[in-house]
């Protein structure tokens, strides 16, 4: 059966592959990107590439909070029903700390963004086919900091970047248990695969983006992870494949997963999201 798919940060790496990888599955894929220009022309790419004519894009900056609102709004009108969202879109290395907004933009686009842009369409995500989400975690997770999650302090890129990620998987165990009807998985794709990202922060790579991509592809479409909702996937634990496995151990603490929960709903807040 072919599903309807939503990958964030489609537009460059793994994001980009996995979705030329379902788009010639027959899926309808949705591809979201920051640039519009660079948006239109991966739609028109994958179309020529996979044959088919289902693929759609959007277009939203992932550290403008408001433009994730807006894309959210969106999609609640004009997509009548989503089977799979993949939060892929991330940022390691750039140019700037601190968003417009004065949050650090590591925090914004790896987890405040997927978190809003999640919550807010849930009604679309629940008319869903045995509804799945996949949020891009990663090898690098460490204890998320209010300062930093709220903007008020600036750090080196890898711990903010660490901290985003555990971010993200402590909220992917929460949905979880909040949407027992929507199949939640945290997953870290693979170290260092062979992407711009990693290229740009490390100058190097240790295994190719087909790693991530096919366990993205997995995870997405496989009826072997139906039901392994609330957990975490390390693709770095096997040659070829990896296998489920224990993320930080603040994942699994349950005040800390609901003092995260109240600082990130007082930011969104403070914001007007």
């Amino acid at each position: 059966m072919h599903k309807s798919i939503l990958i964030t940060g489609s537009t460059d790496g793994i994001g980009k592959l996995t979705a030329l990888k379902l788009a010639k599955e027959g899926h309808k894929i949705y591809i979201h990107g920051r640039s519009e220009d660079k948006v239109n022309l991966v739609v028109s790419d994958i179309k020529q590439a996979s044959n088919n004519e289902n693929i759609k894009g959007y277009v939203a900056d992932f550290s403008n909070l408001k433009a994730v609102k807006q894309l959210a709004d969106l999609i609640n009108k004009e997509i009548p029903s989503l089977d799979i969202l993949i939060n892929n879109a991330g940022i390691f290395k750039t140019p700037v700390s601190k968003t417009d907004a004065g949050l650090d933009i590591r925090m914004s686009v790896n987890y405040l963004a997927p978190y809003l842009l999640t919550e807010n369409i849930l009604p679309v995500l629940e008319k869903g086919n045995h509804t799945r989400i996949v949020n891009l975690s990663s090898a690098a997770q460490s204890t998320v900091k209010k300062g930093i999650l709220t903007g008020d302090v600036s750090i080196n890129a890898s711990d903010s970047y660490a901290q985003s990620k555990l971010a993200l998987t402590m909220w992917s165990f929460h949905f979880a248990q909040q949407h027992s009807n929507i199949t939640t998985i945290a997953v870290n794709p693979g170290s260092l695969l062979n992407t711009k990202m990693a290229k740009e922060a490390y100058g190097q790579h240790w295994s190719p983006a087909e790693k991530g991509v096919n366990i993205l592809f997995d995870l997405a479409t496989s009826d072997a992870y139906q039901d392994a909702t609330g957990k975490y996937f390390d693709n770095d634990k096997g040659e070829t494949i990896g296998h489920f496995a224990t993320a930080h151990p603040d994942a699994y603490d349950r005040d800390k997963i609901l003092m995260l929960e109240a600082m990130t709903n007082e930011v969104l807040s403070d914001l007007g999201e």
